[in-house]
C-alpha cells in the first residue's frame, strides 16, 4: 500500500527524496569523510528535483492572489540555494513536503470506508422486445417504453406501473420515511428501490429528464458553488508570514549579511504550521474514525466550531425512518385490550410496511397474540382473516369508506382502519417517531455549542414535519422543500453566517454540498457519502455531538502547537538575527520546536473518555 500511495502523490515522492538526500549528504561528509563539493551532490538534487516544483508551485499560487505560510518556506529554499546553504535547504524541502504528506495520507485512510460504497444509478434497465425483455443501457429508453423493475432493484426511470402490485422506498429521494404502495396506475421516481415483487413500468420521462436526474443537476451546480474553507495554518500564516520576513529583511540590512536573512527565514518557517497542525488532523481523524465518524475534508473538522446556524432534515436524522403506533382510537364496546392483539396476531404473517409497528406495540403492551384460524392479504384492499371468533379486517380508510360508516377524521401521517365483524372498531395512526436523543441534541445546541438558530428544513408534509418540530422543539420549519428549494435556503443562510448542514437521503446531496459543513447520516447513498465533508455511519445525534466536541479538541490543540511553536521560533528569530544561529543550526532549532509541537499536536489521537454533553432525551418521542 505504502508504494502504491507513493506513486500517486507527487509529495510524498517528494518527502522520501528530501529524506533519503539528507541521509545521503550525512553519511558521505561525515561517516566516509567526502569533499563537501561532493557530500552536497544528493542535496542539489533535493532542491532541483523536489524543491523547483514546490518553488513553482508557490509561485502559481502566489500569482493568483493564494498566500499562506508555506511561502516562507519556498522564499528559505530559495535563499538557501542562493547562498549555497544547501543541508538548510534540504530539511525545509523535507519539512513542507512531509506536511502535505501526512495530512493527504490521513484523509485517503479516513475515506477508504466511503470507496467501497456500491455506486446507485443503475445503468441498464430490463426493456421488454415483444414478449421477452432486453438488457439495454439505461441513456437508451425512451417515453413509452415498458421496463419491468425485480424485486429489491433501483427503478431506473420515472414512470407509471402497468403491471403488477407491491412497495417501493421512495424515502431516499422524497422524504417520506415509508415503503409506498405500487399498483397499475401509481407513478414511481427513479432511484426508488422495488420491494418484493416485480413491477412492469412504462417511462414517462426520458432518464436525462428523470427526478434523480435533476437532482443530481443541482448537485453538480452545488459543487461548483461549494464553499471554500479557509484553513487555521493560512489564517495564522497570513500575519505570521509578512511579520517573519520583515525581520529577516531588517537582520540583512542591519548587518550586512545576506546570511542573517537566511538564517532567519530557516528559523521561521512555520513547521508548526505544516506539520504539527497535519499530526492534530491526523490525530483527530483517527479518533474520530475509530468512533464511527468519517472525516473527508479536515476543514471541516477545523471550521464546524465556528458554525452559528444548524439546518436538520427530517427523515433519518431527526427521526428513526420507520413508522410507529403513535395514535389509537376505539369505538365503543372495543378496547385496546381486546382490538390490539387481534390485529398483531394478524399482521405478524404480513410483509407490510406498517406490520412491524402493530406487532411491537402489541410487544410493548405484553399482550399475548392468539391464534388465527385463516388469513389472506389481497391487493388494494388489505388483511382480512379469522381470530378467535371475530372476522378481522385492517384496511385503508378509503376502501372501508366505501362500505361501512366511519366516523369523520383528519389524520395526520398514516392510517388503518380495524373492522371486527363488519362493525368499525378502531383507528391506528402511524408516524415517523423522533429519535430518542432529538430533542436532548437541539436544546444543548446553543448553551453548549453557540448555535444561535436550528432550522428544519424536509420534503415531507407540512403537517407531518409541524408535528416533529413540535416534539423536538424546533421553531423555524421549511415543509414540502424540493432539492432545489432546500439549496436556496441553505445558500441565503449561508450567507448569513457559517452553516451545518445534516441530512440523509440523496435529496438532501445538493445542500450538503452547498452548505459550510455537509454531514451525512449512514451509507443508504453513496451520492450523498460523497456530497457531504464528514459521514456519520452510526445514524446518531450523538455522534454528531462527538464530532462537535472533536472539532473544538482539534482548533485547541492545533493552535496551542501552532502557537506556541511560533513564539518559539520568534524566540529563534532574535537570535538567528544577531548572527548566534546559522542557518543549519537554525533548521535543527526549528526541528526541536517541531518536535515539541508534533508532541503536542499527538493528543487529539488519545481516546477521549467521553465526548457528549447532553443526556439522551425520551421526551421527544410520540405517545402511542
Amino acid at each position: 500500500m505504502l508504494v502504491t500511495w507513493l506513486r500517486t502523490r507527487p509529495d510524498a515522492l517528494v518527502a522520501a527524496l528530501a529524506l533519503v538526500g539528507i541521509v545521503a549528504h550525512l553519511t558521505l561528509r561525515y561517516a566516509a569523510g567526502v569533499n563537501p563539493s561532493v557530500a552536497n551532490l544528493p542535496l542539489l538534487a533535493v532542491l532541483v528535483i523536489g524543491g523547483l516544483p514546490l518553488v513553482l508551485r508557490l509561485l502559481w499560487k502566489g500569482a493568483h492572489g493564494e498566500f499562506g505560510s508555506d511561502h516562507l518556506a519556498g522564499v528559505s529554499i530559495v535563499a538557501s540555494a542562493l547562498l549555497h546553504e544547501y543541508l538548510a535547504g534540504a530539511i525545509v524541502v523535507l519539512m513542507l513536503s512531509g506536511g502535505e504528506t501526512l495530512e493527504a495520507f490521513a484523509v485517503s485512510e479516513a475515506t477508504s470506508v466511503l470507496r467501497a460504497l456500491a455506486k446507485r444509478v443503475p445503468t441498464l434497465a430490463h426493456r421488454r422486445k415483444g414478449s421477452v425483455f432486453e438488457d439495454v443501457p439505461v441513456g437508451d429508453l425512451v417515453v413509452g417504453d415498458e421496463v419491468s423493475i425485480l424485486p429489491h432493484e433501483i427503478c431506473p426511470v420515472d414512470g407509471e406501473v402497468v403491471q403488477g402490485h407491491g412497495r417501493m422506498d421512495e424515502s431516499y429521494l422524497t422524504g417520506e420515511p415509508f415503503n409506498i404502495s405500487k399498483g397499475p396506475g401509481a407513478m414511481v421516481l427513479s432511484g426508488s428501490i422495488n420491494g418484493e415483487a416485480s413491477l412492469g413500468v412504462r417511462a414517462t420521462r426520458v432518464s436525462a429528464d428523470s427526478r434523480y436526474a435533476r437532482i443530481m443537476r443541482v448537485m453538480q451546480e452545488a459543487e461548483q458553488r461549494r464553499p471554500t474553507l479557509r484553513r487555521i495554518g493560512d489564517q495564522l500564516g497570513a500575519w505570521y508570514t509578512p511579520l517573519a520576513l520583515a525581520l529577516a529583511g531588517l537582520a540583512w540590512w542591519l548587518s550586512g549579511n545576506p546570511v542573517r536573512f537566511l538564517s532567519v527565514v530557516v528559523v521561521a518557517t512555520p513547521c508548526p504550521l505544516l506539520i504539527a497542525i497535519p499530526v492534530a488532523i491526523i490525530g483527530a481523524i483517527s479518533t474520530a474514525a475509530r468512533r464511527g465518524i468519517i472525516v473527508r475534508d479536515p476543514a471541516a473538522l477545523e471550521q464546524l466550531t465556528l458554525c452559528h446556524t444548524m439546518i436538520l432534515d427530517k427523515t433519518g436524522t431527526l427521526t428513526y425512518g420507520r413508522p410507529s403506533v403513535s395514535e389509537e382510537l376505539y369505538a365503543p364496546p372495543y378496547t385496546r385490550d381486546t382490538v390490539l392483539p387481534m390485529v398483531a396476531a394478524l399482521e405478524r404473517y404480513s410483509r407490510h410496511p406498517l406490520a412491524g409497528a402493530i406487532v411491537t406495540a402489541a410487544a410493548d403492551a405484553r399482550y399475548p397474540l392468539p391464534d388465527v384460524e385463516w388469513i389472506r392479504e389481497e391487493a388494494g384492499i388489505g388483511l382480512h382473516g379469522k381470530v378467535g371468533d371475530s372476522i378481522v379486517l385492517v384496511t385503508s380508510r378509503a376502501h372501508a369508506a366505501a362500505r361501512f360508516e366511519l366516523p369523520p377524521s383528519e389524520p395526520t401521517g398514516l392510517e388503518c382502519i380495524v373492522m371486527l365483524n363488519d362493525q368499525y372498531a378502531a383507528s391506528l395512526r402511524f408516524h415517523d417517531v423522533p429519535r430518542a436523543d432529538s430533542r436532548g441534541f437541539v436544546g444543548h445546541l446553543g448553551p453548549n455549542h453557540g448555535f444561535t438558530r436550528v432550522l428544519l428544513v424536509s420534503g415531507d408534509r407540512e403537517g407531518e414535519v409541524r408535528r416533529l418540530a413540535d416534539a423536538v422543539s424546533i421553531t423555524e420549519v421549511y415543509a414540502g422543500a424540493s432539492p432545489e428549494e432546500k439549496v436556496a435556503i441553505v445558500r441565503r443562510e449561508t450567507e448569513l453566517t457559517k452553516t451545518v448542514v445534516i441530512g440523509d437521503g440523496i435529496n438532501d446531496a445538493p445542500a450538503l454540498m452547498a452548505a459550510t459543513v455537509g454531514i451525512a447520516f449512514g451509507q443508504n447513498s453513496d451520492v450523498t457519502s460523497e456530497a457531504a465533508r464528514v459521514v456519520i455511519i452510526d445514524s446518531s445525534l450523538s455522534k454528531v455531538d462527538e464530532l462537535i466536541h472533536l472539532s473544538y479538541r482539534l482548533r485547541r490543540v492545533a493552535l496551542q502547537s501552532a502557537i506556541g511553536g511560533m513564539l518559539l521560533s520568534g524566540v529563534g528569530m532574535v537570535f538567528a538575527s544577531v548572527g548566534l544561529l546559522s542557518p543549519v543550526a537554525g533548521a535543527v532549532a526549528q526541528e526541536a520546536i517541531d518536535l515539541l509541537a508534533v508532541l503536542n499536536a499527538l493528543r487529539t489521537a488519545r481516546q477521549p473518555a467521553a465526548l457528549t454533553d447532553f443526556e439522551p432525551s425520551r421526551s421527544g418521542q410520540a405517545s402511542r
